[in-house]
């Protein structure tokens, strides 16, 4: 027993001499951190029964417990389409498209970056529709917490104002389109439009009104490139690239007329 217990008494202790120390040290750096984990893994499970959200549909005897189930999923379906809900029922499309043509026009497409540009976008998106999510939040949401209104109410509230908004900023064609493509009966006025019509005719006349304005922006730097273009043909300057030397004059251009300002102004000012 004791040439055994020596052994494993040699083992822990390890050599002598520095390296002897130095492997011991590590043996006991490992066997402290064995302890550690040792004690913090109960503790870490414990702490992760906490209680949690279940939604199970087990148990439902009464169809109003089954629709207020449905009611959570459809919320959380709802949340994860918020992004393209935000796209697609605001001014987003038109003001990132238009700034992104502007981008291009003036012919450096790495700046501003793209980041810069659907930041921008985003709050002038907010300082657009912020009247509409006013009354939105007023009619339809407040209301709806204090449960003033029931739920049916509480959502047709909230489509007044959006409708309000698509109505100023779409064209009638666009709405034809999709009325004549669903071939339902021609709608009295656009309250009887149901949504599944009302949005996607909002967004193809938001893409049309975009590029109007995209041409409108490309028009003066087309003329600064083909007027440098002319000048170095008529120099023999044929393997210089026209981009590279009109490049100074669309920026200078672009500063000395206060692009931006008037940029954000026309795009606050299309909309209704």
């Amino acid at each position: 027993m004791k040439k055994g217990s020596g052994r494993l008494r040699g083992l822990w202790e390890g050599p002598k001499g520095p390296k002897g120390g130095c492997l011991q040290k590590n043996l006991r750096y490992v066997f402290f951190l064995t302890l550690v984990l040792l004690i913090i893994i109960p503790i870490s499970q414990a702490h992760g029964q906490n209680p949690t959200l279940n939604i199970e549909l087990k148990g439902i005897t009464e169809p109003q417990h089954l629709s207020n189930s449905m009611q959570i999923f459809l919320l959380i379906t709802i949340l994860s389409l918020a992004p393209s809900i935000v796209i697609m029922l605001t001014s987003f499309t038109r003001i990132a498209i238009v700034l992104s043509l502007v981008r291009q026009a003036i012919g450096i497409p790495q700046l501003p970056p793209s980041q810069i540009i659907i930041g921008m976008s985003l709050f002038l998106t907010f300082f657009i529709m912020a009247p509409v999510w006013t009354e939105i939040n007023s009619k339809a949401i407040q209301p709806y917490i204090k449960r003033e209104i029931s739920q049916e109410e509480a959502l047709k509230n909230l489509r007044g104002p959006l409708v309000q908004f698509f109505s100023k900023n779409m064209r009638e064609k666009d709405i034809e389109l999709f009325v004549n493509l669903s071939g339902m009966e021609r709608p009295k006025n656009i309250d009887d439009v149901p949504m599944r019509i009302l949005i996607p005719a909002f967004v193809t006349s938001e893409l049309k009104t975009a590029f109007q304005m995209g041409f409108m922006i490309y028009i003066p730097f087309l003329v600064i490139d083909m007027v440098v273009s002319s000048i170095l043909l008529s120099l023999g300057m044929m393997m210089l690239p026209p981009v590279m030397v009109s490049l100074p004059f669309k920026l200078i251009l672009f500063v000395l007329a206060d692009g931006w300002n008037l940029i954000i102004t026309s795009l606050i000012k299309s909309f209704g």
